[in-house]
């Protein structure tokens, strides 16, 4: 079923999240398999394009599944996460890639479950025992969620909020270079949000401690999960106050000043500073 309002980085069509384990695994016909072996996703290949699997859930040999949990129902096709230990004879033919590397080589609806799928198996690896007591966990009945065996201290999937923020002073923008970016390439700030902070108080915190410039008319555009490893990204724009650029150099080694007709080397649009990018050119009849 379409959904009647898209936003950006939402799945377009419908998926029902759910925590039953009600549903008899050997007796699916067909279901999405995000299926993880040492970090990397499997997937099948057919005419040179990648597939999330289909149609192969008696072809995973049981004792090699270490975890599996259902996720809900998309289109009304269930989906499953899969974690194995060893690679099947059968399996051993199937491409193994990288998250980032499905951007683009499949639906992006399927791409966000995908990174849906890790975030939830990298939480379930970081958990398996209480922190509180060192008790094993176990997955909850009814919620996304953790308990000990012991205690019964619950634990919820982890998400880091991190702010992410053009600043714009007429027909140009701020943009930052890490050092750890693709050459010429800039993007917009951003920053983890500390505890006890609003987002807008992270704005202009993380502004100040990278380039030293004061911001207004702060303003929200849109958000996107990131799950390298758990990030929740939360967009903004902001317009310039006032200050000078002066580069925390721990965090950035180089950040200015660019036309609207004169940027460089932009982020994919797998990104969310991409679209907040593409927002600032729009806006400037680019």
């Amino acid at each position: 079923m379409q959904r009647s309002t898209s936003y950006p980085f939402a799945l377009q069509n419908e998926f029902i999240p759910s925590n039953s384990q009600s549903h008899d695994f050997p007796s699916l016909p067909n279901a999405y398999l995000f299926v993880f072996y040492k970090g990397k996703i499997l997937v099948t290949e057919n005419g040179g394009k990648l597939h999330i699997p289909t149609n192969t859930i008696e072809q995973f040999n049981q004792q090699n599944i270490i975890y599996r949990r259902f996720m809900g129902m998309y289109c009304n096709t269930p989906c499953y996460i899969m974690e194995l230990n060893e690679i099947s004879a059968y399996n051993e033919s199937l491409p193994r890639v990288n998250l980032r590397e499905l951007f683009g080589a499949i639906a992006d609806d399927l791409f966000s479950l995908a990174g849906k799928a890790l975030q939830i198996l990298s939480w379930h690896q970081e958990n398996k025992f209480c922190g509180k007591c060192a008790a094993p966990m176990t997955d909850h009945d009814d919620e996304l969620a953790k308990q000990c065996t012991a205690c019964e201290h619950i634990v919820y999937p982890r998400i880091s909020p991190v702010v992410i923020m053009t600043i714009e002073k007429g027909d140009s923008i701020l943009l930052g270079r890490s050092p750890h970016f693709p050459k010429g390439m800039y993007s917009p700030l951003a920053g983890f949000v500390e505890a006890g902070e609003t987002l807008e108080e992270a704005v202009i915190r993380e502004i100040h401690e990278e380039v030293d410039i004061e911001v207004c008319n702060i303003s929200y555009a849109a958000s996107q999960p990131w799950p390298f490893p758990h990030s929740l990204m939360i967009g903004f724009r902001a317009d310039y106050f006032s200050g000078k650029i002066s580069i925390d150099t721990n965090e950035l080694e180089d950040a200015r000043w660019f036309h609207v007709d004169n940027l460089p080397v932009l982020p994919s649009p797998i990104s969310i500073s991409r679209h907040l990018m593409n927002l600032f050119l729009h806006e400037h009849g680019r």
